[in-house]
């Protein structure tokens, strides 16, 4: 007598080729991003020991000798890195990080342009190799004994140019796949790369940072090189590659979002057999869909307000991305690896905003108040973070987490599901090529952002944090400004949708 077919084989045969293929493509992208993230986060957790109080690595042994003779007790850079054992240090640590983020906010712009015109698979395979490089190359700076300030600034500059090939492409890539089947939920979760290789990048540069910090960089830059290759051999542009189904781009933003040709729950969805999706979603070759200019991509409704705010929500998540390891270094006294474990919490709290935010946006159907009310909570949590958050590990753990959620939720919804959103808008009719200069402009406008606040930061903290975090929610509350038109008209249109509503209503209950 024959055993009846293993419940885990009749679960995988329960998805499609296609479904498959989706997933595995969901998956890879996740990786690739989540490997671009690692590579950016050990600069924040080496700061502190590219310089530090150097006397207190000298402990006396009685009050005639000292464990080290070589360096007098109230010498306190000589265990420093140079050119970071200055009394500008701040500065040039802003200066390094202000290489990358410049870089990055310009060529942002320029990338958009050349993802819709290159083969995607080359051009992130070519940008995954050498990001891992050039994070390689500022870690190699620890072994090669530079201490010449130039040196960091340019590989930062370089390493700032070729990390733009990741988020127009992997945005492309899984709108080639996936077309408008995005939700706001689902891209949160996707969205968690981000967090996740923050965390990663700290973790593994904590291994190392106490000992020899330059294999801070050098692991997390061999890893994002391997993901490359990785890349350039499995990674799938398009379904048609592969003999899979499409997916369906409809237009405009007011569609139903349970449309039933949807790709992500329709007929196209890949949960029926090929033959019978083939029919109802044949594959007619066309035209390649032109690239939407520039001017044209900034006169879709809400790309401008989006973008602005995202310049302000990015400063201020990238300032405590940059900053937040020395803070918690300096405030509260922990040792460098300390500080960047406990700054993971910081992103945790990143994972979780990123999907309540898309949760409750898809709820509402209000994007921009989502972000609106998140960035409000957001203000006056830093400013308890900042007064109560360092007077016990307990309070630090709850306030770093839900100020990553409130800082990150409205960040991480912005570049997902809004982009999506307006990658529907019907100028655009579904063309998942446009949809990577929409992308590219709301990120790179963001990325001024990114730029400004770390810069803000190092020039700043001299003066005191407290400074630097009154500067953070200034930006938060600029943020929030920028949202008002579109908050404002999506309470119209839920005031509308009640009114119908109640139309209906009177109409079921008085026929004439």
């Amino acid at each position: 007598m024959r055993s009846s077919l293993a419940p885990g084989v009749r679960f995988l045969r329960a998805f499609s080729r296609d479904s498959w293929f989706r997933g595995s493509i969901l998956l890879l992208t996740f990786l690739i991003y989540t490997c671009y993230h690692m590579s950016r986060k050990p600069i924040s957790v080496v700061k502190s020991r590219l310089h530090q109080n150097c006397s207190e690595q000298i402990r006396p042994i009685n009050d005639s000798q000292e464990i080290n003779d070589t360096h007098a007790i109230n010498d306190t850079t000589w265990c420093s890195w140079a050119p970071f054992d200055q009394n500008n240090y701040k500065q040039l640590l802003g200066a390094v990080d202000n290489a990358f983020l410049v870089a990055y906010a310009i060529g942002m712009f320029i990338s958009g342009i050349f993802g819709e015109r290159l083969p995607l698979r080359y051009y992130l395979s070519a940008g995954m190799l050498l990001s891992g490089l050039f994070t390689a190359l500022f870690g190699l700076g620890y072994f090669w004994k530079i201490h010449m300030l130039w040196y960091f600034v340019l590989i930062q500059i370089c390493n700032g140019l070729v990390q733009t090939t990741g988020w127009p492409s992997v945005v492309t890539c899984v709108g080639n796949w996936f077309g408008k089947g995005k939700r706001g939920l689902i891209m949160g979760v996707w969205n968690s790369h981000t967090s996740v290789g923050n965390i990663l990048g700290s973790l593994i540069a904590g291994v190392w940072v106490n000992a020899q910090w330059g294999l801070s960089f050098v692991v997390p830059g061999i890893i994002t090189a391997a993901m490359g290759v990785f890349t350039f051999l499995f990674l799938i542009e398009y379904p048609e590659d592969v003999d899979c189904t499409p997916p369906q781009h409809h237009g405009g933003p007011g569609e139903d979002q349970d449309n039933p040709e949807d790709p992500a729950t329709g007929p196209c969805s890949g949960k029926e057999s090929s033959l019978e999706s083939a029919a109802r979603c044949p594959h007619e070759p066309g035209a390649e869909p032109a690239a939407i200019s520039f001017l044209g991509a900034l006169r879709i409704p809400g790309v401008v307000e989006f973008s602005l705010c995202l310049l302000f929500a990015k400063l201020v998540s990238y300032t405590f991305l940059y900053w937040l390891p020395l803070y918690i270094f300096n405030v509260a006294h922990f040792s460098a690896k300390e500080a960047g474990d406990l700054s993971t919490l910081f992103d945790v709290g990143g994972i979780i905003g990123g999907i309540l935010a898309g949760l409750i946006s898809d709820y509402i159907n209000g994007r921009a108040t989502t972000c609106c009310v998140m960035l409000t909570l957001a203000a006056p949590m830093m400013f308890l973070y900042n007064h109560i958050g360092q007077k016990g590990i307990a309070s630090s753990v709850v306030m770093l987490i839900v100020c990553g959620a409130l800082v990150n939720g409205p960040y991480a919804l912005i570049t997902t599901a809004v982009s999506a959103d307006l990658g529907t808008h019907e100028s655009l009719k579904g063309n998942a090529k446009a949809l990577s200069t929409v992308t590219a402009i709301i990120d790179g406008t963001g990325s001024i952002g990114a730029a400004l606040g770390p810069l803000l930061a190092g020039l700043i903290s001299p003066t005191g944090w407290n400074n630097v975090f009154y500067m953070l929610i200034s930006a938060d509350i600029l943020a929030c400004l920028f949202l008002c038109r579109l908050v404002y008209k999506e309470m119209q249109a839920w005031k509308a949708s009640l009114s119908r509503g109640r139309g209906s209503s009177l109409a079921l209950t008085h026929p004439r």
